[in-house]
């Protein structure tokens, strides 16, 4: 079994096989045992299975730790809170993408279950890209790190946005190239259905579908933030990968207790901002004070967030839940209300 020690992005091969059988694994449970039955996932619910996945996580980052050893333990767990921070926005938008397509709890699970899939697969090739280029160019850490840097600037003085999800260019060009029905059918990502010209039954798309899309739509784009930031805290393509996926499955799991307290974090993406600024200015001080112990990273990072955090349960004690963007009306609404209704991809 001489195979299983040779080295594959730095770290032997049976470590990364070890690791995609523990999220093969999740997988399964998750979907054959937990949620064989569509149904609605409570906060209760949700919580217990986020305390699940960070369990997992936590134990993972300790065999890490006895593995690898201590910076390498301390990289891990600096990425994987990172990265858990910097998703929670990705929170606000699915839910967002879930309110523009009326798609009832029942069945977000599964939309964000296949949406894990697209994940892992996604995250594979973005951080793959990343540790090639690191490896043969070194400048490109002081790119990634004057990203970060700016990034955080511009996050500090952002303000909330709305997200205009009709004028999505992704979702347009779908709805120009693709058959999609008017309305949900069940639990159907595709469903067959008599052609309007020819009367023959051909494959159509679903909005469960189009959902589907946009959160992966979403989670590349706030991807273009996160793994540099991991990047600018190892350069090992296992630690940043399994971080990323671990910390991703966890907040899959939190969505349903997030969604509905997620204005209850008004603050916290200053937060985020600054921990983007200190972690992209870290690459530029190397030259100066040296590499900066991981222990520190971690501990400043970890500080920031939980500032954040009690700020903004403290700013925002007291305030309803603010409303969801307007979803989009199914056909026998627009009747009703004398809207026309959108031509469909024949």
């Amino acid at each position: 079994m001489e195979f299983l020690h040779t080295p594959f992005l730095t770290q032997p091969l049976w470590l990364w096989l070890s690791f995609l059988a523990i999220v093969a694994l999740l997988l399964a449970l998750d979907l054959g045992v937990l949620h064989r039955d569509e149904h609605e996932i409570g906060v209760r619910e949700s919580l217990w299975l986020s305390a699940g996945y960070i369990g997992v996580a936590l134990i993972f980052g300790a065999w890490v730790w006895h593995q690898l050893g201590a910076q390498p333990g301390l990289e891990y767990f600096t990425g994987y809170l990172i990265e858990k921070s910097l998703s929670m926005d990705n929170v606000f938008v699915i839910a967002l993408i879930f309110g523009f397509f009326a798609v009832p709890r029942q069945y977000q699970h599964r939309v964000l279950f296949w949406g894990i899939l697209g994940v892992i697969v996604l995250r594979a090739l973005l951080i793959g890209l990343g540790a090639a280029l690191v490896s043969q160019y070194s400048w490109v850490l002081y790119f990634f790190g004057a990203f970060l840097v700016l990034t955080g600037i511009k996050m500090l003085w952002m303000r909330d946005h709305q997200t205009d999800l009709a004028r999505n260019p992704l979702l347009k060009f779908l709805r120009r190239h693709m058959r999609v029905t008017d309305g949900l059918h069940g639990r159907d990502f595709f469903v067959r259905q008599p052609h309007p010209a020819s009367g023959k039954a051909v494959l159509w798309a679903t909005p469960l579908f189009l959902a589907l899309c946009m959160v992966e739509l979403a989670d590349l784009v706030f991807a273009v933030d996160s793994v540099p930031a991991i990047f600018a805290i190892t350069t090992d393509p296992f630690i940043v990968y399994t971080s990323n996926i671990f910390a991703v499955l966890g907040l899959r799991a939190l969505y349903f207790a997030l969604a509905a307290m997620i204005h209850r974090f008004a603050y916290l993406k200053y937060a985020l901002a600054l921990v983007l600024v200190f972690i992209g200015g870290k690459i530029f001080l190397v030259n100066i004070v040296g590499k900066m112990p991981p222990v520190i990273s971690l501990s400043v990072t970890a500080a920031l967030i939980a500032g954040g955090v009690l700020v903004s349960l403290w700013k925002t004690r007291g305030q309803a839940p603010q409303e969801r963007a307007p979803r989009e009306k199914l056909p026998q609404e627009q009747a009703r209300e004398g809207t026309p209704r959108p031509a469909r991809q024949s």
